[in-house]
C-alpha cells in the first residue's frame, strides 16, 4: 500500500510540473487555461485508476518490484477454464497476499489442481520456486511448484528405567 502512496507522489510531482510549463509557456491565455484545466482533471482520473487496480490480478510476467523473491507460498487457485489461472501468494514470507494472474495453459492447471488436492490430504503448504522467473512464463508447464510438509512432531523419549532398590548394593 505504501507503494500506491509514492507512485501517486511521483504522479502529482510529474503533473505538477506539466502545469507550471503550461502556465508559464508563451501561449494565448484560453490555451493556457485549458492546459492547468486539465492538468487539475487528470488528479482525480489518475487516483481513481490507481485505487481501481489495487482488486484487479495482476499479470505475473508484469511483476518488476518484487522479481528477485525466491519462494512463494501458494494460499489460493481459481481456475477459469480457458481463459486464465488465478493466484493468491504470499512472498517471502510476508503478511500480505498478492493477487496475480496467468494466461491459460491446461498442463498448469492440471498440475496445480493435483498438488493441492494432495497438499490438502496430507496438511501440507504449495510453494512455488522462483514464481517470477522468465522460465516460468516460457513454458509455464514446467512452473516449480512442489509441496512442503509440516515437520514430525519429536518422538515421546523412551521412559526412564524403573528404578529398584537392591539392599546389597553399598550407596556412597
Amino acid at each position: 500500500m505504501k507503494d500506491l502512496f509514492v507512485i501517486f507522489g511521483a504522479l502529482l510531482a510529474v503533473i505538477a510540473l506539466l502545469a507550471s510549463i503550461a502556465i508559464w509557456s508563451r501561449r494565448r491565455t484560453p490555451v493556457r487555461t485549458l492546459a492547468v484545466v486539465l492538468t487539475a482533471l487528470f488528479v482525480p482520473i489518475g487516483y481513481l485508476g490507481i485505487t481501481e487496480l489495487l482488486s484487479q490480478p495482476k499479470p505475473m510476467k508484469h511483476e518488476w518490484f518484487k522479481r528477485h523473491v525466491d519462494e512463494a507460498t501458494l494460499l489460493g487457485v481459481s481456475l477459469s477454464e480457458g481463459q486464465a489461472i488465478y493466484l493468491w501468494l504470499r512472498l517471502d514470507d510476508s503478511l500480505e497476499p498478492r493477487y496475480y494472474v496467468l494466461p491459460w495453459q491446461q498442463q498448469l492447471a492440471e498440475k496445480l489442481q493435483n498438488i493441492i488436492d494432495e497438499a490438502i490430504r496430507d496438511g501440507a503448504s504449495v510453494t512455488i520456486s522462483n514464481p517470477f522467473s522468465r522460465k516460468s512464463f516460457d513454458d509455464l508447464g514446467s512452473m516449480n511448484v512442489q509441496i512442503v510438509r509440516p515437520p514430525q512432531p519429536p518422538m515421546k523419549p523412551p521412559s526412564p528405567l524403573p528404578q529398584i532398590f537392591n539392599p546389597r548394593e553399598r550407596s556412597t
